[in-house]
């Protein structure tokens, strides 16, 4: 490495070298002759000067012939030391009066012809000199002519002097200009390994525009797509199940679980179930809650067949469940099993509304809420998790399932399970962030919460840098072995593997025949809420929750909308967002922040026929989402801190006609996925806003390519891939723990018949 690094420095150093070398021995000779002239010049004017001193004594003198005053007259003006000699010729040319240091060599200067460019100059056996001459005139008869000789020997000191400054200016001008370029070789050769490094890990951020907290350097920017699908092609190598061009389908999964899992039971746990019965003045009607955790999962469910357990909280949920509390689903086309579990509301309020949400789901994403922990509360954590436990282990079948926990909610579980079923292989999705070990540390129950999770056989995350917070957590607060390079955790004798699952969305069949087109779907989303037909069109989908940016999105609008007034009364923004967790006074208080700036907005900028931001608090169906996605000219997922957002994803997937923009936030795990969006930090209002009118006036080919480029990436690392590969791994952990079982009983067998 330091002989590649020290090859790369020869490599900038040597041609810098040459140049300046060459631009020296040009300059340097350029320099030496400009001095001179300098030096001549300023001899001439100091002649002139000396002449015009010695004219009149000399005119009083000369005529009389007094020898004796010119020699005195001579002797003082060469006292100083610049002027060698004096001479005074008569105007036949002979040489009347000189001082003792006059060369005889010179005389009159008759038939002398100095040398070089500057013809003042002559160089004698004692030096160069420079001559100079004027005429002294009395009464307008030619007296004679005055010879000055000055010593040029310390104007070659000062040139040399001047050479010698000039050659070490340049050497030092190298040496410096050389170490400034191999510095900033090296710290752009490092950028560019770093940000190739981070982009193989999944780490790195694409350039966000003006943003500060951007990663990506902007010449790695053409890169970053390629490198990505390199990376995906060569795991995908790597794992030798499948090949770049071969798509995840349900069909595949199936044949993964038939063949690799040996059709193994297969549970899934989850607070939130896939469906829910409510009771309404018609009857009982079946919802399915708006959640990126089901969206996920029910489409792996759906592939597995297996059992799903999930607390049961729709008011006709326990009139649809049979003595064992189970139910069949999707209710059209059943083709899984749904076990609810029953809580108590003094259960729900304790494990979920506190416990989870005003504890660790504030404490997990960075959106400034303070985290709220209470005894009562952990109390009422514990006992549901181990309700939740119980269920799995009464839906077990046999002593080795594959079991799926989801979530923060369930994190006591997994070790629950363990200690009762030590051969079942555990499978922990954690779907929020990860923080870093210190405000995990917050959490007065972390050391158990950690434990708890560490009963998992792999435990996943969205992305690599929350696998590296947790790492970092466990070796802070709990006695471990960690293995970093292979992403292992050995606790009480067992090994965890700690990896990262990017989740994503199931690809929509090609059997859309009840989903409206494009056309339609603007058309009819545009009817409904009475706007123009080429009315311009922005979504946001989200829980009304306040990690998601909702707040700074309608920031972003205002903003967009003050800057370009063009656009009032020709852009409408829509915000879906589901009720979420209402009877907790953080999220109370946010409904009332978000409604009276929406309010604020629509009082700015309305009109009689005009509200720039239309809200609509209320659950939506699937189907309805996909038309509000492909009505839409921008989509804008701006959360402060997430997983990942799956609804970034939908967007994508919604649109087959390849148009349409997405704007996502800096914070999502989709970001490190869908380069191909307008990424923005959500705090920076005006950079949110100039995305949003980037997005309004972006041509349609580039949105075509943008699009293009995100639904192939989607399209081909769907959620049957997130499943699969996490199954995958579960089935080599499950092959290599039988092999170790049958080495051991091999071995016990052996040691019985010796003794």
């Amino acid at each position: 490495m330091k002989l590649r690094s020290l090859k790369l420095s020869f490599r900038f150093v040597v041609p810098l070298a040459l140049v300046l070398a060459m631009f020296a021995y040009i300059v340097v000779p350029l320099m030496d002759d400009l001095t001179v002239r300098w030096f001549v010049r300023d001899l001439e004017i100091r002649s002139q000067s000396l002449a015009n001193a010695l004219q009149d004594p000399l005119l009083e003198y000369v005529p009389a012939g007094a020898k004796k005053r010119i020699d005195q007259l001579f002797d003082r003006a060469i006292d100083d030391e610049r002027l060698y000699a004096l001479g005074f010729c008569d105007d036949n040319g002979k040489l009347l009066y000189k001082t003792r240091t006059y060369p005889d060599s010179i005389g009159c200067r008759d038939g002398l012809k100095p040398q070089g460019p500057n013809r003042s100059l002559l160089r004698l056996p004692q030096g160069t000199v420079h001559i100079s001459e004027r005429e002294l005139m009395q009464d307008g008869t030619l007296l004679g002519k005055l010879i000055l000789v000055h010593d040029m020997s310390f104007i070659e000191r000062r040139s040399a002097d001047t050479k010698k400054y000039a050659i070490i200016i340049f050497v030092l001008l190298a040496i410096v200009i050389s170490f400034i370029t191999v510095l900033v070789a090296h710290i752009s050769f490092l950028g560019w390994m770093n940000s190739v490094k981070s982009i193989l890990r999944g780490e790195l951020l694409p350039k966000t525009g003006s943003s500060k907290k951007e990663k990506t350097p902007s010449e790695m920017q053409p890169l970053m797509g390629d490198l990505q699908s390199l990376l995906h092609e060569y795991r995908q190598e790597r794992r030798g199940q499948e090949s770049p061009s071969q798509l995840w389908t349900p069909d595949k999964l199936k044949s993964l679980l038939q063949v690799d899992l040996a059709g193994d039971q297969v549970l899934v746990v989850s607070n939130r179930e896939p469906y829910i019965h409510t009771e309404t003045p018609n009857g009982i009607v079946v919802k399915r809650p708006a959640s990126g955790l089901v969206t996920a999962v029910e489409a792996v469910m759906r592939a597995c067949s297996g059992t799903w357990i999930a607390h049961g909280s729709g008011s006709g949920d326990r009139q649809t469940v049979d003595s064992k509390d189970h139910v069949k689903v999707p209710p059209k086309n059943p083709s899984y099993t749904l076990r609810r579990v029953w809580l108590t509301e003094q259960e729900e309020k304790g494990y979920y509304y506190g416990f989870s949400n005003e504890g660790l789901w504030p404490l997990c994403h960075i959106a400034h809420v303070r985290p709220v922990f209470r005894s009562s509360d952990w109390d009422q954590y514990v006992a549901v998790n181990q309700r939740f436990a119980d269920a799995v282990i009464q839906e077990a079948s046999r002593d080795d399932p594959v079991v799926l926990v989801q979530d923060y909610h369930l994190a006591l579980l997994p070790r629950m399970v363990r200690d009762v079923l030590p051969k079942a292989t555990i499978i922990t999705f954690w779907h929020i962030p990860w923080p870093n070990s210190e405000s995990f540390g917050i959490c007065p129950w972390r050391e158990e919460i950690l434990d708890g999770l560490l009963g998992s056989t792999i435990l996943g995350f969205h992305t690599p840098f929350h696998r590296k917070n947790f790492l970092e957590t466990v070796d802070r607060y709990l006695e471990t072995r960690i293995e970093t390079e292979a992403s292992t955790i050995t606790c009480r004798g067992e090994l965890t593997q700690v990896e990262n699952y990017p989740i994503s969305i199931a690809w929509p069949e090609d059997d859309t025949a009840d989903i409206l087109t494009v056309e339609e779907s603007r058309a009819e989303i545009r009817k409904r809420l009475s706007l123009a037909p080429d009315q311009l069109l922005g979504i946001g989908v989200d829980r009304l929750d306040y990690t998601k940016g909702i707040v700074e999105r309608f920031a972003a609008v205002e903003k967009m909308l003050e800057m370009h007034p063009d656009l009032v009364g020709k852009f409408t923004f829509v915000q879906i967002a589901a009720p979420s967790r209402s009877s907790l006074e953080e999220y109370q208080n946010f409904e009332t922040r978000v409604r009276a700036l929406m309010d604020k907005i629509n009082q700015r900028f309305s009109s009689a026929d005009y509200t720039p931001i239309i809200l609509k608090a209320e659950h939506h169906e699937q189907d309805e989402l996909t038309t509000y996605y492909r009505a839409a000219d921008v989509c804008m997922v701006t959360s402060l801190h997430d997983g990942m957002n799956l609804v970034a994803k939908e967007f994508v997937a919604a649109r087959t006609d390849e148009q349409g923009v997405l704007i996502l936030s800096q914070f999502t795990g989709a970001a490190r996925e869908l380069h191909e969006a307008l990424i923005i930090n959500p705090y920076h209002i005006e950079q949110g806003a100039d995305a949003l009118y980037r997005a309004l006036r972006m041509p349609k080919i580039e949105q075509r390519e943008r699009m293009r480029s995100m639904r192939a990436l989607v399209k081909d690392f769907n959620v049957y891939r997130w499943a699969g590969h996490m199954l995958l791994d579960a089935a080599r952990l499950r092959q290599r723990e039988r092999v170790m079982s049958k080495i051991h009983s091999h071995s016990r067998a052996s040691l019985r018949r010796v003794q």
